[in-house]
């Protein structure tokens, strides 16, 4: 039986996978592509949460696309004009008619001697199993479950009255209007949540084991107004974005140098935007340096304002076991609670849970090392987006999909028909994939690749040197092999399962 076949495959239609599928029009207008959808829609992350208050954790003109400018006013923006603005730029191209929703990816084969890959999706409409082939697969599918967040099993939990929600399973049904509410965590989607159901519950209650650095940001940038009165829209756009990327580096590399000096900074911006006297130590101070995990950007300080105005509050304690009316406390207080807002992270994905084999030899990512943080050492014609930790995802995307568009004219222009990227240095040595201290990172890190100890193995967490990497670079580096034909993999150690 005859496959259908399409020279690029890209996995998932948020923000990455229309992104991707921009640039192979672009840049490679010549190559067939489709787009295989689990969900019915586009968006992604976008169309998935749907939380009181959902917007973005990075300012939207670094995590909007190089090539289609960030027009609205905020640039802290909210979840729908996010999902709004990637599905605008899927219509504006014509990138709708490439998607196959309701299919869902399980498995990946690797054929040297056919020199593509056999893909089986799930149809999530049908259950009907759907296969076709490609010269090259592009995973854009995110990095985290779309299945269900992380919750930790929280003792006495069935005895609670009321209704406990993940935000990423918030519905239209929930009604928190003039309730108690309680969101138990105090990363970027309870700092958001918080101030958000203030604005008509009874009061809310973040409750969080430690601290988080919470920075207030204008919710519109006052420098981007000027910028945008001065010049064309794409121009603006382009100064606005350097500028906010490099303000960011220069913070992460401020933190990472001299933690204390930032600390200071951090703690006079909490003292500016509270009441006096009020006990920052306990609920503002982190116990890690700055940027160990990401800051959590308030805009115009609404997560600061709910507190002063009284309508929120932040308890900074250990559960002891849930209640019928609430949550008792290590400290023996109780808070009482109507509802109880589960803010406690993602469960994170390696390649989306796709199973992969490469020539029958089944591949776990784990045992793999990540090369230039976009393929698998070892396994051929396969590219994943995945974004920095320090800075906006679509910035590390936007340049993977270049790198990939330029991976892909290269082999064309040579005859190559196979780009595997191997690790002949022995001197490397593994470390983890993510160098980031978070709950959810720390939990889920032993299933993902590792990164190498030199480049290209390596994850600067760098915008600006990965341009000169991945934009300018030599494709021939030594270390991505070609072949100019099918050809059988080379023997390699069996990868663990």
């Amino acid at each position: 039986m005859s496959l259908e076949h399409v020279d690029v495959l890209i996995v998932g239609a948020g923000l990455s996978g229309i992104g991707a599928g921009y640039h192979l029009q672009e840049n490679c207008p010549g190559k067939t592509y489709a787009i295989l959808e689990a969900r019915d829609c586009i968006g992604g992350t976008w169309d998935l949460f749907r939380y009181p208050g959902i917007r973005s954790d990075s300012d939207m003109y670094t995590l909007g696309y190089a090539f289609k400018p960030w027009e609205a006013a905020k640039s802290i923006a909210d979840g729908p004009s996010i999902l709004s603005y990637v599905r605008q730029t899927a219509e504006d191209n014509g990138i709708e008619e490439h998607i196959r929703f309701n299919h869902r990816v399980r498995r990946a084969e690797w054929s040297s001697a056919d020199g593509s890959w056999t893909v089986e999706a799930e149809r999530t409409d049908t259950q009907e199993t759907v296969h076709l082939s490609c010269g090259f697969l592009f995973m854009c599918s995110g990095y985290y479950s779309y299945e269900g967040g992380y919750t930790p099993d929280f003792k006495g939990s069935e005895r609670f009255a009321g209704r406990i929600v993940h935000p990423q399973k918030w519905t239209e049904d929930i009604d928190y209007e003039g309730k108690r509410v309680v969101v138990v965590g105090s990363g970027a989607t309870a700092v958001t949540l918080v101030p958000a159901m203030a604005e008509s519950a009874e009061h809310v209650t973040m409750l969080q084991r430690s601290p988080s650095y919470v920075i207030s940001v204008p919710g519109e940038d006052p420098i981007a107004k000027v910028i945008r009165r001065l010049l064309p829209p794409r121009p603006a756009y382009a100064v606005t974005r350097w500028k906010n990327v490099l303000i960011t580096m220069l913070v992460f590399q401020l933190s990472r140098r001299t933690p204390g000096f930032v600390k200071g900074l951090l703690r006079k911006g909490a003292e500016n935007n509270l009441p006096p006297g009020y006990d920052i130590d306990t609920h503002f101070k982190p116990t890690y340096n700055p940027w160990d995990q990401r800051m959590c950007l308030v805009p115009d300080g609404d997560l600061f304002e709910a507190i002063c105005a009284g309508r929120a509050s932040v308890v900074t304690d250990h559960i002891d076991t849930f209640t019928e009316r609430g949550i008792r406390l290590q400290s023996g207080s109780e808070l009482e609670a109507d509802l109880i807002v589960t803010a406690t992270g993602l469960n994170l994905l390696a390649v989306g849970g796709m199973q992969i084999a490469v020539d029958g030899r089944e591949v776990d990512p784990s045992k793999t090392m990540g090369y230039k943080g976009m393929m698998l050492g070892d396994v051929p014609n396969m590219a994943m987006a995945f974004g920095y930790t320090n800075a906006s995802w679509t910035l590390k995307a936007d340049l993977t999909c270049e790198f990939v568009c330029r991976l892909l004219n290269h082999m064309d222009e040579h005859g190559y028909a196979q780009c595997t990227p191997r690790n002949r240095d022995p001197s490397i040595t593994e470390e983890p994939f993510i160098d980031f201290s978070s709950g959810y990172v720390l939990r889920a890190i032993e299933h993902f690749p590792k990164q190498g100890s030199k480049a290209p193995w390596r994850l600067y967490q760098n915008y600006a040197l990965d341009i000169l990497t991945l934009r300018y670079g030599a494709i021939e580096d030594g270390t991505m092999q070609f072949s100019r034909a099918p050809a059988p993999v080379e023997a390699a150690e069996p990868v663990a399962v």
